[in-house]
């Protein structure tokens, strides 16, 4: 159908509500012979966003860059369409005149929606200090911008608290918010709160998770100073009956209960061990070797996270670790208020400190996006497929001189570093550096809203 004709049906249905209009009159005004041209210029702009979406294939197209997908294997320059809030074709060329909107992202890499799922998200409760409250971060402020489309809050309610946490956080956030169901039944609210082993309740926190299964992603234990095992014990239990995995942030590093034992033979595979490089981990032997322990706990299926956080990664841990082979399985931050604003600062920062460690951009992005996705038994996520939602990432490769730091306050000088140039979440652009999508400014002469593709501007005005 011609654009005048959809104009003129529309702005006859206008004129036909108009009781006053006499027969002759409304015919005058349907022909079209009665209105001005400006008339229909006004009508033109408020209507052409549905008109070029109805007659598009895509809602927005990403083209010209390097998709880097590790579940496919794909490192290829591929476009991508989207259609409907999911991914909808990855060929070679998508012609423009397909699209309502069309992005040139020649020259930067285009990967899953990073995945961190070490986070900590409760934030708006107004506990003085606690991770269920000031110590956590709104997602939304914090992940868009670093090319995370989806967290993994770990531990920062248990499941006396978990509901309010749905309802103040993952029911409110644009990122996906999954969690790791704290132990502890009042979460991680501080001392003496977390030591409370009478709060903590294996088959409650189980039935939890039963009850929120695409949210409950598996138990965490942090932060516990006694001598006994009975936090790891208890969230292994609650794993045990709810088919789930346990993330373990050892807490004070007893005799009476050592790492070894930990990944060697109380976690079970596919269980993970966050913080991974922290100094406090007997790693590395006299001559500075990674102890065999370790490699042998990888190979029984334990998932080693980094957790970097403001105080649990350490260069002279991570990066002789690194260069013998022992790697992460999965990239994450460990975000909260003291982390981001320490040497941790967000997941790319942490993910170009394994760039400069000498890990390729493919080994860097699958411990960011597939690895975690698996982890969690979220499969769904961490990949570029057909059919799939549409949350992608934009990452520009910057050459220069740079700095990163560690918990203990070490600087460590790289030559790359992953800067977040545009960020897709659920089909619509969330997160845009450079303002890549839009155009010219003296070039526009009015706001026109696009919903099918456009998530940073307002819809109303």
């Amino acid at each position: 159908m011609h654009i005048d004709r959809i104009l003129r049906f529309n702005i006859a249905g206008v004129f036909q509500k108009n009781r006053r209009d006499s027969p002759a009159l409304f015919a005058r005004r349907r022909a079209g012979s009665f209105l001005p041209i400006h008339v229909y210029l006004l009508f033109a702009i408020l209507l052409l966003p549905s008109w070029v979406a109805a007659q598009s294939k895509y809602d927005l197209v990403l083209k010209g860059g390097e998709v880097v997908d590790p579940r496919s294997g794909t490192r290829a320059v591929r476009d991508i369409g989207v259609r409907d809030h999911k991914i909808a074709a990855i060929e070679k060329d998508i012609p423009a005149t397909n699209a309502i909107k069309v992005i040139s992202v020649r020259g930067l890499l285009v990967t899953p929606g990073l995945i961190d799922i070490h986070t900590h998200d409760y934030a708006g409760t107004g506990r003085k200090g606690a991770y269920d409250g000031d110590s956590s971060v709104y997602p939304d402020d914090f992940t868009f911008r670093s090319c995370v489309t989806t967290v993994v809050d770990a531990g920062s309610s248990g499941w006396r608290n978990f509901p309010d946490f749905k309802d103040r956080v993952i029911d409110r956030s644009k990122t996906r918010v999954l969690a790791f169901l704290n132990i502890v039944g009042s979460g991680m609210d501080g001392d003496p709160v977390e030591q409370n082993t009478q709060d903590m309740d294996s088959p409650a926190a189980a039935a939890m998770a039963r009850q929120y299964p695409n949210i409950i992603v598996g138990f965490k234990t942090a932060h516990f100073e006694g001598p006994e095992w009975t936090a790891v014990d208890h969230a292994l239990d609650a794993g045990k009956l709810a088919g789930l995995p346990v993330m373990i942030d050892f807490g004070r590093f007893r005799p009476e209960r050592p790492y070894e034992e930990l990944v060697g033979s109380r976690l079970r595979p596919g269980d993970i061990s966050t913080h991974m490089y922290l100094d406090f981990i007997h790693m590395l032997d006299a001559s500075g070797k990674v102890l065999p322990y370790l490699f042998e706990a990888k190979k029984r299926g334990v998932i080693f996270d980094v957790g970097h956080g403001g105080g649990s990664f350490v260069f002279n841990q991570a990066v002789p670790a690194v260069h013998q082979g022992f790697l992460p399985d999965s990239i994450s931050t460990d975000l909260h208020v003291g982390s981001m604003n320490a040497g941790m600062k967000d997941m790319l920062n942490v993910m170009s400190k394994f760039l400069n460690f000498g890990m390729s951009v493919q080994d860097v992005v699958l411990r960011s996006t597939w690895n975690p996705a698996k982890e969690i038994k979220h499969e769904d996520l961490g990949h570029i497929s057909v059919g799939d939602s549409a949350d992608i990432s934009v990452i520009r490769i910057e050459k220069g001189k740079f700095g990163f730091v560690d918990s203990l306050g070490g600087r460590l000088e790289g030559r790359q570093k992953l800067v977040c140039e545009l960020t897709v979440r659920n089909g619509l652009v969330v997160w845009d550096l450079n303002g890549i999508a839009r155009g010219n400014w003296q070039k526009r002469t009015a706001f026109v809203p696009h919903p099918e593709w456009d998530g940073t501007l307002p819809l109303k005005r």
